[in-house]
This record gives structure tokens, C-alpha cells and sequence, in this order.
């Protein structure tokens, strides 16, 4: 995906990245102690955050055999994606938000940025197959346990994976050529996708994949209102187990409106066929802006899912260390 692009240019209380190399190097903004103190608190136990509880999720999916679903391997699949954003991206581009150098040389930087776009492709590729694993789950409920299966889940995430690294080093391909090929001055990371490059990567990773998650919720959140009135008029048996897949179809409403509203701003450049954003200032809290997106997925299923609490209390507690603790009731 297109990042957006650093401020190089030399403001109030503005020094050099590399002194030494004066005419070469970029100019870094110099902040007060006090700002730079509590950036760095607040962005680094953002990241915290998002690593523990992405990494709750998958050890309770991992280690608790009910958990071992079609469903919460692609919910995984997601949260090892937003993982990998708090452990590897979320510290490097703090420490380049804060300093405004990149003093990492330009093949981490470019590496860097592939690897951040795989990740955000990979977790836009993951919501997607959780909503077509709702859509089938409510909207054909008889067909669900023979169509959506454990392998055929995995499969799908390792496409998902696979589509993603594919695309993005495609769009990246001049840019793994030539690291640092966009840059003006030592000390800056800066990856430009030309317009072309961006008008695909905003197809393939954002308006094709929300699309289709949108048409898909719509006729889940429309099936799963049907199934709410029929189960406040009939207490058949099987009400429970339906109860928990519209409150499912619900869940993944808020995680689609969440997602759009942190990824919304980040294409803009795409949208206005932009190389680079017009508005230099506002990039560093546009990606962070998509970066909470992996903190907050977790949150709402610490919210909405009661067995997510539960095995929390458990992993917390030590008790999965306990004998045959795999085999405790979790649903």
C-alpha cells in the first residue's frame, strides 16, 4: 500500500541526522524532552498492547481444543498479523516518528515497508474470509459443516498469505531493485508507489476486498435479524447455538466499521491518484491511525466474545499449565 510520505524539510529547532555528512543529510525536527518522553510512552505501550493481546488470542485458540474451529483459524490468522504489526512495525516506526531520522540504512527501510504492507494486506485478506465464514455459517447453515472445513480453512489463509506477499512485492518491485531509490537525503525512508502501482493496490487490497465484506455483511446482518425474531417467537431447540451466531455476525459488523474507519484515510492518496500525499504533516498518524486497527481488533473480542474472557482468566491464572488444561470447557 502507498505510505505516506516524511517531512524532511528543516522547521523551528531543526539539526541534522548525520552531522558529519552536512550537504547529504536530511534535517531532523528536534522536539522538547517532555513531548518526546510521552510519545514514547504512549506509542510504545500501544504497541505493548497490541502484542499481548494478540498473543492471548492465539495461545487460547491454540491450546484449547474446542477453540480448534474453521473459524478461529482464520481469527488467528488475523491476529498473528496484528502481532507482527505491534512486535516489528509498530516499534520502528515509532522510533522514526519520534526521532525523524531513519538512521537504519535503506534496505531495512524498504524491507521494512514490504513487510508492513504484507501484514496490513494479510489482515484485510483475513477479515475477508471471516466474513465469508459468517455468510455461509448464517445464511446456509445446513451446507456450513460440510463446506467449511479445517482444511480447507487452511488453505485459505495460506493464499491469503501468499496473495499478499505476491501483490505487494509486485507493487514494491522497483523499490526492491533500487532501496532507497526515493529518498532525497540520508536519514530519510521514503517509498513512493506511482499512480498506476497505487490505483491496483487500492483495488486488489481495499475496495474489492471491503466490497465484497460489505454485500456479504448485509446479507448476513439481514439473516441474523430474520433468526433474532424467530428465535423471540420460538423456543425450539438449537436457539442457543443460534443466539451465538447472530451475536458473531454482529461482532464482525463492528470489526468491518472499525476497520474502515482506521483504513478510510490511509488510502486517500489512491483515491485523489496521488504518488504521495498533499498533506505531509498528517502521514505519521494516518499509518499509525491503521496500526490501532491491531489493537483494537483483540478489545472487541475481549468484548463481545465471552469464551475470549474466559480463556484469558485461565491463561492468566497459569491454569493451562495443568494436566489436560487443552481439554477445559471454553464455549
Amino acid at each position: 500500500m502507498s505510505p505516506l510520505p516524511r517531512s524532511s524539510g528543516a522547521g523551528e529547532g531543526t539539526d541534522l541526522c548525520y552531522p558529519l555528512l552536512l550537504n547529504a543529510s536530511c534535517r531532523r525536527t528536534l522536539r522538547p524532552v517532555s513531548q518526546t518522553s510521552l510519545l514514547s510512552v504512549l506509542i510504545f505501550s500501544v504497541a505493548l498492547l497490541t502484542v499481548l493481546l494478540n498473543l492471548l488470542v492465539i495461545v487460547s485458540i491454540s491450546h484449547f481444543r474446542q477453540l480448534h474451529t474453521p473459524t478461529n483459524l482464520v481469527l488467528m490468522s488475523l491476529a498473528g498479523s496484528d502481532l507482527l504489526i505491534g512486535l516489528l512495525a509498530m516499534p520502528l516506526e515509532a522510533a522514526y516518528f519520534i526521532s525523524t531520522c531513519w538512521f537504519l540504512g535503506q534496505w531495512v527501510c524498504t524491507a521494512f515497508y514490504a513487510l508492513t504492507f504484507v501484514l496490513t494486506s494479510a489482515s484485510v485478506g483475513s477479515i475477508l474470509l471471516i466474513s465469508v465464514d459468517r455468510y455461509v455459517a448464517i445464511c446456509h447453515p445446513l451446507r456450513y459443516r460440510s463446506e467449511v472445513t479445517a482444511g480447507r480453512a487452511q488453505r485459505a489463509v495460506c493464499l491469503c498469505w501468499a496473495g499478499a506477499i505476491l501483490h505487494n512485492c509486485s507493487i514494491l518491485r522497483e523499490n526492491l531493485r533500487e532501496p532507497g531509490r526515493d529518498s532525497s537525503c540520508r536519514g530519510d525512508c521514503l517509498v513512493v508507489v506511482d499512480v498506476v502501482s497505487g490505483a491496483v493496490d487500492l483495488l486488489v487490497t481495499f475496495l474489492a476486498p471491503v466490497s465484497v465484506v460489505v454485500a456479504l455483511y448485509l446479507r448476513v446482518f439481514a439473516a441474523a435479524l430474520s433468526q433474532a425474531r424467530m428465535m423471540r417467537s420460538s423456543r425450539a431447540a438449537g436457539t442457543t447455538a443460534r443466539r451465538s451466531e447472530v451475536k458473531a455476525a454482529l461482532t464482525l459488523g463492528v470489526v468491518v466499521v472499525v476497520f474502515l474507519v482506521c483504513f478510510c484515510p490511509y488510502f486517500y492518496p489512491s483515491f485523489a491518484g496521488q504518488d504521495v500525499s498533499n498533506n505531509v504533516e498528517a502521514g505519521p498518524w494516518v499509518a499509525w491511525l491503521t496500526y490501532f486497527n491491531s489493537c483494537l481488533n483483540p478489545l472487541m473480542y475481549a468484548f463481545f466474545y465471552p469464551w475470549f474472557r474466559k480463556a484469558i482468566r485461565l491463561i492468566i491464572t497459569l491454569q493451562i499449565l495443568q494436566p489436560d488444561s487443552c481439554q477445559a470447557t471454553i464455549l
